[in-house]
């Protein structure tokens, strides 16, 4: 999960440059917005994830870390590729990444709970 987290948090740095930089005049004011909200989650939810998987962390932890990995990748995924220019239709798909990042903080925050008793 430490590399899946990494690469991730790469990605979403090299992304929110390359669309302040590469992308600035090209995107539209609301691809902008898609775009700089994907960064904003992405790179957290990289960092969180990357924490727990440099922990000794199983079960329930674990699961939230690789959860808001895949969360992460799917919803700033599709902001990303709306941005690019995909159907608005990609818009659907991005709350399953939302929801997927919102399980994997319930699930972390349960198995520290477990854990603490």
């Amino acid at each position: 999960m430490a590399a899946a987290a990494a690469l991730t948090g790469f990605l979403g740095v090299a992304l929110g440059a390359f669309g302040a930089h590469a992308l600035d005049a090209r995107l539209t004011a609301e691809g902008t917005e898609w775009w700089h909200t994907a960064t904003l989650y992405v790179l957290p939810h990289a960092g969180a994830a990357l924490a727990i998987g440099l922990s000794v962390r199983a079960g329930l932890i674990r699961t939230g870390g690789w959860l808001m990995v895949v969360g992460a990748v799917i919803f700033a995924g599709t902001l990303y590729a709306m941005a690019l220019g995909a159907p608005r239709w990609f818009g659907a798909i991005t709350p399953i990444g939302g929801v997927s990042l919102l399980a994997g903080w319930a699930l972390t925050a349960l198995g520290s709970l477990r854990r603490s008793d």
